[in-house]
C-alpha cells in the first residue's frame, strides 16, 4: 500500500490574505500554535507562505532603511521584509505546494530539500487551498500496524524469490528481521531494498543465508 499526502495531511489550513497586516499575521499564529501561515489570492489559491522567520527579521535585521549594493539578493530581499508590513511583501514566493496524491515519501524528501516545517495541499483541479502537511504530519507513516506491514513485506518475498525459497519475515518497531534460505546472493540485496522502501519500515536486518553466489566478480584471465 503506497501512503499518500491525503492519508496523513491536516484538513484545515490557516491561511491570510494577501493585504493581511503584520499584527493580524502574529495574532493568527498565536490563535492556532502554528509556526508558518498560507498567504492566499483571491480564490483561495496559497501565492506564499509566512513563517515566524519572516517576521522575526522584524527585530533581527540591523539595517532597515540602507541597503548595500555589495549586498547578495538575498540579505536585500531580508531588508525589504524588515520593513514590509503586509503579508503580500513578508511572504516567501511562489508557494511550494503538494496534491493529496502524491505519495508521502515523496513531501518528505521535499520538505527535507527545501528545509520547510509545512507544505500547503492544494486541489489539483481548482489549485486552491485544501490543507496542509505538517512534518509531524509525515511521522504517522511510521505508525503503521506491524501486521500490515509484515503482510506487505511477505508479498514483496513471493514476488522477489524462487518457488522453493523459504522466507519468514517479522516485525517489530517498525524493523523488519528476513530469516531463511533463497536461491541467489542477489535476490538478498534485491529484497532487502524493496522491503526498505516500504512506507512504515525504519529499518531491514537480514539474516538471510543463500545459494548460488552470482554477485561474485571474477577478473578476466590475463
Amino acid at each position: 500500500m503506497s501512503i499518500v499526502v491525503s492519508d496523513v495531511m491536516g484538513r484545515t489550513a490557516i491561511a491570510v490574505r494577501q493585504d493581511a497586516g503584520f499584527a493580524e499575521i502574529v495574532a493568527v499564529m498565536r490563535r492556532f500554535a502554528v509556526g508558518a501561515v498560507t498567504v492566499v489570492d483571491a480564490d483561495r489559491r496559497p501565492v506564499g507562505v509566512v513563517s515566524q522567520d519572516d517576521l522575526l527579521l522584524k527585530e533581527s535585521d540591523p539595517v532597515r532603511h540602507s541597503i548595500s549594493i555589495f549586498e547578495s539578493a538575498g540579505r536585500r530581499r531580508e531588508h525589504h521584509k524588515a520593513t514590509a508590513v503586509l503579508a503580500k511583501d513578508l511572504m516567501t514566493s511562489p508557494a511550494i505546494t503538494v496534491t493529496p496524491g502524491m505519495p508521502a515519501r515523496d513531501a518528505a524528501r521535499l520538505m527535507h530539500d527545501r528545509r520547510i516545517q509545512q507544505l500547503p495541499v492544494i486541489d489539483p483541479v481548482t489549485g486552491r487551498l485544501a490543507g496542509v502537511l505538517h512534518r509531524a504530519d509525515l511521522l504517522r507513516v511510521f505508525d503503521r500496524p506491524e501486521a500490515e506491514l509484515r503482510a506487505e513485506a511477505e508479498t514483496v518475498a513471493r514476488d522477489l524469490t524462487a518457488t522453493g525459497s523459504e522466507v519468514s519475515i517479522g516485525v517489530e518497531n517498525g524493523v523488519v528481521t528476513l530469516d531463511g534460505e533463497v536461491e541467489r546472493h542477489s535476490q538478498v540485496v534485491q529484497l532487502v531494498q524493496a522491503i526498505r522502501r516500504l512506507e512504515g519500515v525504519i529499518d531491514v536486518t537480514s539474516r538471510l543465508g543463500h545459494g548460488d553466489d552470482d554477485l561474485i566478480v571474477v577478473p578476466p584471465l590475463l
